[in-house]
């Protein structure tokens, strides 16, 4: 086809507006183009076999190649690559019907945003033309240079590998009867993450197979070979085999190559016309068996191997990125752009057929355009122990509420790598059950159940809060200790959730069995410094610690956060028999101002011990007893909710979707924290301590986490990092004087 520099006529659509090239024939057109193969009141093509739905559906992969290398190459940056390698499997997936579409391939986000385009869905941010796109690509409140949140139509985010099976499967599992596809890049299937996450899925829910691994297989990584390039089609077949897939389709356009092209990955754009259309109907016919079989009860997985760059300006890894160089008047982006020009009339053909496909605009029909409907809970059966009474263990008594809250909610699922049990929640266990396929009561496990016990920190996290950012309630459980493997897909999340366009409940976790607690087993099960993790998030805006500091405190925290919207929210409490010390209006007082006051001795000097934690909270009412002793008074305030405690000006909170801007005042804060001296303490990480640091004017010093050592008791550990009464006293003496 020949390509030119269309003039301005009425003939060409508005939305084409901002297309530099437009070709004068698509060969083809005339026996294949002359009404679009989605009928009008239709959502689908009819037979995928049909030379009309496979010219179209050729058409469409084209329409997304030159718009994903149009985008970014308006701003020389990028990356058109990997999408291109796939046009065919993602146009087929749309022109069966299907548009419940993720990825966990961040880099594929152009060819995403050209899709949402081409349907129309973008429209709901104002993006009505080519030109606009090109404007907004990678430009604040714009077309985020990595999937978002923020963009309708598109049901998760994409960034780090290795996560998008996570959102697949939770659609599928709420949603039985919609197929989710996702694209996997050759570096995705290399991640530890993918394949076993959806083994131990496939295990616990071996009915829910409507999710479909789309694995681009282009040979190619970022910068060089993928790892699996050498890998014969056999092996790579047996690889999914051995992996429990029951139906594998590959389609391998060198099977297709008219052109003698070298190599095993071949480019079919540069096929002739019979054979690109021979290629395009492998593809349309195969995805719509691989979805047949997804949604008929087989776990599948559709693989395309086509040559990553294929139809754009080049191939193989040097495709994958664009640089300063490559802009729309460099001539390698010039000609691509020319050969893959289509007339006015197709690119109104391919917009007719998106806009049908699903039943509509993605922004309109995907399942995250809609809250999810969820069960009422009630009022949830809270026990206030007695202050002052007998000791209990914090984690249980949340745990019979998690429980109720699986009871009255059955989409409710409970995460867990390392066993509640030893968390001091096995009555979740005995609620709940453990999901296993063999039924034993020993153990509360059965096929049925809602506690989900992966052995990967990332598939607990990763399927937690991909159930969340669907619309549904979990928690996710965990080791403070090991809870960091899990924490990229609950970040990606709870960014997206910041962002988010619709409200959906907070993720919700809980972290237990603290360094404190694990004197014994020495420093590989003592890593609090995962509070700075998000002592950091916490400036995001839609991120909130919670540190309950007894039984009656975790309960309203928890009561809370279930109420929550579009927020992380971080649950840390110990599993040992503690103090009660607080009601559950305290606690309903510390979420609203972030901390309370639990004791008040008078002196002639007052000293602040600003205290994160539980059992923190121990050696500090020791040392506030020994400074009576000395006439020096104390305020021992316990920090519940430190995102309270910042400053307004210090959190990105107006920038979420969702705002919460609770902030404790300038007054109130005074009131709490102010005095001669002021000690910050934790068991953890120092930085969760930030807020009220910042905001003191007292001489102040801060005790908390240095490392990790083997000791025979918390007493111990706390010794071994600084944190014992005497040390307190001593400091606050000092500080006073």
């Amino acid at each position: 086809m020949t390509a030119t520099t269309p003039k301005a006529t009425s003939a060409i659509p508005s939305f084409c507006e901002g297309i530099q090239y437009f070709s004068e024939t698509v060969p083809g057109f005339e026996a294949y183009g002359k009404a679009p193969a989605i009928a009008q009141g239709s959502s689908a093509i009819t037979d995928p076999a049909d030379p009309i739905a496979v010219f179209q559906t050729m058409l469409a992969a084209d329409a997304l190649r030159y718009l994903t290398l149009q985008i970014t190459a308006s701003k020389a940056s990028g990356h058109p690559g990997g999408f291109a390698s796939q046009a065919e499997a993602y146009a087929a997936l749309v022109m069966l019907g299907h548009k419940n579409i993720v990825t966990e391939v961040g880099h594929h986000a152009p060819g995403f945003y050209s899709a949402m385009f081409l349907d129309r869905s973008l429209e709901n941010m104002e993006i009505e033309n080519v030109q606009q796109a090109r404007d907004r690509f990678r430009e604040k409140d714009g077309l985020l240079g990595h999937l978002s949140g923020f963009i309708p139509g598109l049901l998760a985010p994409a960034g780090p590998l290795g996560q998008g099976q996570h959102f697949a499967m939770s659609g599928a599992l709420l949603h039985r009867d919609k197929l989710f596809a996702f694209t996997m890049g050759d570096g995705g299937m290399g991640e530890p993450y993918p394949m076993s996450s959806i083994g131990h899925f496939h295990t616990a829910y071996p009915s829910v197979t409507n999710f479909l691994p789309v694995l681009v297989w282009n040979g190619y990584s970022q910068e060089h070979h993928s790892m699996v390039s050498t890998k014969t089609n056999a092996e790579m077949i047996a690889y999914w085999q051995g992996n429990g897939f029951e139906e594998i389709i590959l389609i391998d356009a060198k099977e297709f190559d008219d052109k003698n092209q070298p190599g095993d990955y071949i480019d079919s754009t540069a096929f002739s016309l019979e054979q690109r259309m021979a290629f395009t109907k492998a593809v349309l016919q195969g995805v719509d068996k691989a979805a047949k079989s997804a949604l008929g009860g087989k776990l599948t997985v559709f693989i395309i191997k086509q040559l990553k760059g294929a139809g754009v300006h080049a191939r193989g890894a040097k495709s994958h990125n664009l640089y300063p160089k490559d802009t729309l008047d460099a001539p390698h982006i010039v000609s691509a752009l020319k050969e893959r020009a289509l007339t006015a009339e197709a690119w109104q053909l391919v917009r007719t057929n998106a806009e049908r496909a699903g039943g509509g605009p993605a922004a309109k029909t995907v399942v995250t355009e809609f809250e999810l409907p969820l069960a009422d809970l009630g009022e949830l059966p809270l026990e206030e122990f007695a202050v002052g009474g007998e000791a209990k263990v914090s984690t249980t008594a949340m745990g019979r509420l998690v429980g109720k809250v699986g009871e009255r909610d059955r989409t409710f699922i409970v995460t867990n790598a390392d066993g509640n049990e030893a968390s001091g929640i096995a009555n979740i266990n005995q609620a709940l059950k453990i999901i296993h396929p063999t039924t034993d009561d020993l153990y509360n496990q059965g096929p049925n159940g809602q506690v989900y016990e992966p052995l990967s920190e990332d598939a607990c996290a990763g399927l937690a809060v991909g159930l969340s950012l669907f619309g549904a309630r979990t928690l996710w459980c965990s080791y403070e200790s090991f809870a960091i493997n899990g924490l990229p897909i609950w970040q990606t999340v709870t960014q997206a959730m910041a962002e988010l366009r619709r409200p959906t409940p907070a993720t919700v976790t809980l972290f237990t069995a603290g360094a404190l607690e694990q004197g014994r087993n020495g420093w590989t099960h003592q890593r609090p410094e995962i509070e700075a993790y998000f002592a950091a998030m916490m400036r995001n805006g839609n991120v909130f610690p919670l540190f309950p500091p007894d039984a009656n405190s975790i309960q309203a925290c928890y009561d809370w956060a279930l109420t929550a919207k579009n927020k992380g929210i971080v649950i840390t409490a110990s599993k040992s028999l503690l103090p009660i010390r607080t009601t559950f209006a305290q606690t309903r007082q510390g979420l609203e101002d972030g901390a309370i006051v639990l004791q008040e001795i008078a002196g002639s000097k007052k000293v602040v011990f600003a205290v994160i934690g539980d059992m923190s909270l121990i050696p500090v009412f020791e040392a506030a007893a020994a400074l009576e002793k000395s006439g020096i008074g104390s305020r021992i305030v316990s920090i519940i909710n430190p995102r309270r405690l910042y400053r307004p000006t210090d959190v990105a909170w107006d920038t979420c979707s969702a705002p919460d801007g609770g902030f404790l005042s300038n007054d109130k804060f005074a009131e709490i924290f102010d005095g001669d001296a002021l000690i910050g303490v934790i068991g953890g990480a120092s930085g969760m301590l930030e807020p009220v640091m910042l905001r003191s004017n007292c001489p102040r010093d801060t005790f908390a986490w240095k490392r990790g050592e083997t000791t025979a008791s918390a007493g111990e550990l706390m010794a071994f990092n600084g944190l014992t009464a005497e040390a307190l006293t001593k400091r606050a003496i000092e500080l006073v004087h």
